[in-house]
């Protein structure tokens, strides 16, 4: 029997995987790296890391990743992931991230599959009556991004009941930020991630930021998120792939720092940081958005001693900024 030892990371070419596969290499993993590159960056890959390009819902892909029989763990990213796409194309989600991921689910129960981490979202609170919101909240989603995560989670939690693997439910709340180290970013292009569209104005490279509704029950009117680092996210998957491998039994958990941000204030600490007024436009609500999302992160805390280390709003847009003028001096390089 071969030494089920390896990590597959599906979606390894993307934000979060590629930041994820860093860390994995840098603890002395063996990867198996899968991407489509639809949203990916063959940049993004590691040399050290087995790449095979293709969707995890591709029979022919599935086989070729466990005939090994060395898979003994998967940290699941890819997926679609954007709200309002997925309010006018609802099919593409539940293909895309559900579908999709019960054939991987399928598949890693046949190969022997010991442990699986999947990347679902806060977005399964939809719009939760109490903030900070636990993990036995009740799970109604406004769109069909939350939707498709939600069914993805109900179909491990019921694979892993009637079988010897266990599983690993990471719900994220707004991811940030990049590697420190800039070895790694967000290279989505026409992002609509706040910070990343923010710091893309500030360095010009958009005309504007767009705030979806100023007329919420918050802060200010705009939308309230809790943002966390995304290294500090990746740092959570290795603890929880620790429990796991440690015999720990399957756990749903928040991710975020239990504090929030509204966008007004993101755009306020943005132009704080470059010294430059930052231009928005203000429009209606977007369909699917909920005023206010912050975590109650206090089980993953318990549960995983898990740490952050860069809980700082402040070093969150320092990084995002940074890599983005990484990505714009890389550009120019290219250009000349």
């Amino acid at each position: 029997m071969p030494d089920k030892n390896k990590i597959l990371v599906t979606g390894g070419a993307g934000y979060i995987g590629s930041h994820m596969v860093l860390a994995l290499l840098a603890a002395g993993r063996r990867l198996v790296v899968v991407d489509d590159l639809s949203t990916g960056s063959r940049q993004a890959l590691q040399p050290e890391a087995e790449f095979i390009e293709g969707r995890i819902q591709d029979p022919q892909i599935l086989e070729r990743v466990f005939q090994s029989g060395e898979i003994g763990s998967i940290i699941h990213f890819a997926g679609s992931v954007r709200v309002d796409e997925s309010v006018v194309d609802p099919l593409k989600y539940y293909e895309n991230n559900t579908t999709a991921s019960a054939a991987l689910i399928s598949a890693a129960q046949n190969a022997g599959v010991r442990h699986i981490i999947f990347s679902s979202t806060a977005a399964v609170y939809g719009m939760p009556a109490q903030v900070p919101v636990n993990e036995t909240a009740p799970t109604q989603p406004i769109n069909p991004y939350g939707w498709s995560k939600l069914m993805t989670e109900r179909i491990l939690l019921d694979s892993c009941s009637i079988s010897d693997m266990t599983c690993g439910i990471l719900r994220y709340f707004n991811v940030a930020g990049a590697d420190p180290a800039l070895r790694a970013g967000q290279r989505t292009r026409d992002a609509t991630h706040l910070i990343k569209v923010a710091v893309e104005a500030a360095l010009g490279l958009r005309e504007k930021v767009v705030i979806y509704g100023d007329d919420y029950e918050t802060v200010d009117g705009t939308g309230v998120r809790d943002y966390i680092h995304v290294t500090d996210l990746v740092g959570a998957h290795l603890d929880l792939l620790k429990f796991l491998e440690d015999d720990g039994e399957s756990q749903i958990l928040n991710c975020g720092y239990g504090r929030g941000y509204s966008v007004k204030e993101v755009l306020a600490a943005v132009e704080k940081l470059t010294g430059e007024p930052m231009p928005h436009q203000v429009v209606g609500r977007r369909a699917g958005d909920a005023a206010c999302v912050i975590a109650d992160n206090r089980k993953i805390s318990n549960l995983l001693g898990w740490t952050p280390e860069y809980d700082s709003l402040d070093v969150i847009l320092k990084t995002a900024l940074d890599w983005e003028k990484r990505l714009a001096g890389d550009a120019s390089e290219k250009a000349r």
